[in-house]
């Protein structure tokens, strides 16, 4: 069993057994194929841990799409783009226009240069800048959560914010880059693991580009939920075999961070349960 299966887990079976239900209230999201609303039980204020220095934090129980992943996490973080025509999955397809974009959201918020003392700057420069430069700043942080924008934005932020903190071992002169990713809203089935899998390997591409070791990832979620639609899936799902971690690491002759492309990425021993499709979306 991958540290990750024991997480999930126990995290769904939590959910299920103690989290709280929305039904009836008055929600958001619909499920596409009826209009009507999407309900979830939902538990506040999940924090998960996981140890990259230790293994990769990928399921076993199903697969995770990682090179998929990967190309979403370059899309929003190196691209910079909004536009689902830079992206080779289809995952943003619902909430995109006829043009391609999903509003100032995502890659957007990044891209947008800011004033520094430094000079002008978007925030993934100024992460690399910091780390480089000043990696024991306890301000080294992103946000695409920006109120301003929020009603261009065809689909708010759910994973909105991260902030990089640097460590260094006794006896050891190799930084450890760590990572805090924070979520407003998290769709367990759906998206828990392609998010934890997203923000590892975006923590192993920077600490590569910092010439650091990647450290921990901290994921913290104000709503974590299960659909109503999803809870018999989920108790399926975590009623399977499990695997060892499988062995996933970056080209390491990659030093730029803007270099970076989906065949650097490799994974290997990669054994999992069946996929789950069709897994109802709400939107």
């Amino acid at each position: 069993m991958s540290y990750a299966d024991d997480l999930f887990i126990r995290m769904c079976q939590d959910i299920i057994d103690n989290g709280l239900s929305t039904e009836g209230e008055k929600v958001r999201p619909v499920w596409e194929d009826t209009g009507e609303s999407a309900y979830t039980i939902k538990r506040f204020g999940v924090v998960n841990r996981y140890d990259l220095s230790k293994e990769f934090p990928a399921l076993t129980l199903r697969r995770t799409a990682l090179k998929s992943a990967f190309d979403e996490i370059l899309w929003i973080w190196q691209k910079k783009s909004n536009n689902i025509h830079d992206l080779n999955s289809h995952i943003w397809d619902s909430w995109a226009d006829e043009d391609g974009s999903i509003g100032k959201a995502y890659g957007y918020q990044l891209g947008v240069k800011h004033q520094y003392k430094e000079g002008m700057m978007d925030q993934v420069d100024r992460v690399l800048y910091d780390l480089k430069n000043n990696p024991y700043s306890r301000r080294i942080m992103t946000n695409i959560y920006v109120h301003q924008d929020l009603h261009e934005m065809n689909l708010y932020p759910c994973a909105y914010s991260m902030t990089f903190n640097v460590t260094k071992e006794k006896d050891s002169d190799k930084l450890t880059l760590n990572g805090v990713l924070n979520q407003r809203s998290n769709d367990v089935l759906a998206a828990n693991n392609w998010n934890v899998c997203q923000y590892a390997l975006l923590l192993m591409m920077i600490a590569q580009v910092c010439d650091m070791k990647a450290g921990e990832l901290l994921h913290v979620i104000a709503d974590a939920h299960i659909y109503d639609r999803h809870i018999p899936l989920v108790k399926e799902l975590i009623s399977r075999e499990t695997h060892p971690a499988p062995k996933v690491w970056l080209n390491p002759e990659v030093k730029d961070f803007y270099a970076f492309t989906v065949d650097d990425l490799h994974v290997e021993d990669y054994v999992t349960g069946p996929q789950i499709k069709n897994i109802p979306i709400a939107v």
